[in-house]
Formats: structure tokens, C-alpha cells, sequence
């Protein structure tokens, strides 16, 4: 464990390959595994998978899935539209090897270019000791000949249980009846519940999605996007609900933006966990 500057970033660095979380990578590839750490909240992420967050905790106290489904588990990052790439997710951006450098009390994971779709992902991760909040830069560099239009989307996966509140009209989310969303106030809010189909919906949010379980809230905060800001038939706020009630993802995305080559884009996130109420 190692301080890297007084906004209480810690460094872990664990090269056992962990069994809930090898399954994306072969004995000869172990986990490589970074903490970050304010107050009560601890994030770890693995650089060997992607630089996927493989955990969030308040205490001991677990928010992130840790559902044993191949690569349907933590938190990872992909470009929207999901129709440049279809399934599976662009693997380079989504399950690879990231490089890592300590600069700025921050650590920065760099995926390797994609021949698929030539862009490169960067994730700047640092905390806000002021806002008690786990900051996540992501960026997008086009690397390839032609332009690119893209956005930025995250997608953090949590267990299927608990309620999602973002602001926006109950009855704008839409396709309209796939989940029992409630108005409450200007909210939109959602108990997950349990059926046989897969469903997801979409939503124009006020740059914030919040999530609710075993008395801890995880807010979430990013830019809010203006009107025809998204990529095309996708929106601001997006949750994909598993059939059962396997897992839950929460999802947000940035504006669709046109890159040049050379040119990058920069996305951040914001991470609050702490019990609800306070």
C-alpha cells in the first residue's frame, strides 16, 4: 500500500488471480489489480481486464455485481452507438490488457488500439477529498484515417435488487411499459423487480442517476446532455435490467461527438457512496 498524494489515493497492486474475477483471463495473464481509497468508499480496478472496476465497497459492505456470468460483471466502458460494434464489446476496449502510469495523483490505464474500430480508451482515475467523490476521466483518441462519430458510455453493473432514481418525467421513459417506473416529485424511480424477459429503457436525464440498495446510495453525477446531444437511438440514461433478477446495469453517456483523426474527446464521471440519508 502506497500514498500517492493527500487527496488519500491509495495504490494496491495484487498479482494473485483472484477466482471471481479470472474468468476473462488465462493463468498466464493474473490479475493486476489498483485500489483507490476516501473515507469509507474503496474502488478496485484491473488493469489486466480492461481496466474494469472489479469492486465498490462502503466499509465491507459490496455495491458492485460479482454475478459469476462471463463478462457480464463490474463496471467497464464502451462508444456509443452500440450499432458501430454490435456484440460482443470491442474487446481491446472492453477486456485487454490496459497500460498503467502514476502521474498527478492520478492512475492512468491506456487500452491498446482496436482493429475493429481504430480508437484508444484512457481512464484517468483520482479522488475529490473535498466531494468525497472517486473521479473517472474517460477518453476517447481517434487513431484511425477517417472521422469518427462517437460518445462515451459507462456501464457499472449492480446486483438485480434495489431502486434507481434519475430526474426526468416517469412517463418519458421510454420504450413506455417495459419497467413500473413512479413519479415521485421531479424523479423518476424504480424498484427493480424480477421477469422472465430481458428489458432496457432510456431516458433524458439532469446529469445525475442514482442507485439505492442495502442502505448505501451510489450517485453517480456527468455532464447533462442538450437536446439532440445523444448518438443516434440512444439517450442520456439507459438501464438494462437481466431476466430474473440476476443484475441490473446502470448506464450513462456523453454527447455524440465527431472526432477527427488525431483528434480525442475527455468524459467525466463522478462516484459518491455513502449511506442513505446522509
Amino acid at each position: 500500500m502506497k500514498k500517492l498524494s493527500f487527496l488519500a489515493l491509495l495504490l494496491l497492486v495484487s498479482m494473485s488471480s483472484m477466482a471471481q474475477w479470472g474468468r476473462m483471463r488465462t493463468p498466464k495473464e493474473p490479475a493486476k489489480n489498483y485500489e483507490l481509497k476516501i473515507g469509507k468508499m474503496t474502488m478496485v480496478i484491473d488493469a489486466a481486464n480492461g481496466a474494469r472496476i472489479m469492486s465498490l465497497k462502503y466499509d465491507t459492505t459490496e455495491v458492485i455485481s460479482q454475478n459469476p456470468a462471463p463478462n457480464m460483471y463490474g463496471s467497464t466502458f464502451w462508444t456509443s452507438p452500440q450499432k458501430e460494434w454490435n456484440w460482443p464489446p470491442v474487446r481491446e476496449h472492453d477486456m485487454a490488457r490496459y497500460t498503467v502510469e502514476q502521474k498527478d495523483g492520478k492512475i492512468i490505464m491506456t487500452s491498446p488500439l482496436s482493429e475493429k474500430i481504430p480508437l484508444r480508451i484512457r481512464k484517468a482515475f483520482s479522488t475529490d477529498k473535498k466531494e468525497g467523490s472517486i473521479v473517472i476521466t474517460y477518453t476517447i483518441i481517434n487513431e484511425g484515417t477517417i472521422d469518427r462519430s462517437v460518445a462515451p458510455w459507462e456501464v457499472t453493473r449492480v446486483p438485480g435488487e434495489g431502486t434507481v432514481i434519475f430526474e426526468a418525467p416517469a412517463d418519458s421513459v421510454w420504450p413506455a411499459g417495459l419497467m413500473a417506473f413512479k413519479q415521485d416529485g421531479k424523479n423518476s424511480k424504480y424498484t427493480i423487480d424480477s421477469s422472465e424477459n430481458q428489458r432496457k429503457i432510456n431516458a433524458n436525464g439532469t446529469g445525475w442517476l442514482r442507485y439505492e440498495n442495502k442502505g448505501l446510495q451510489l450517485l453517480k453525477l456527468f455532464p447533462d446532455l442538450k437536446a439532440g446531444q445523444a448518438a443516434p437511438g440512444e439517450d442520456e440514461i439507459q438501464l438494462y435490467v437481466h431476466q430474473g433478477k440476476l443484475y441490473c446495469e446502470l448506464e450513462e453517456q456523453g454527447a455524440y461527438t465527431l472526432l477527427h483523426p488525431g483528434e480525442s474527446l475527455n468524459w467525466t464521471v463522478r462516484w459518491i457512496l455513502k449511506p442513505i440519508g446522509k
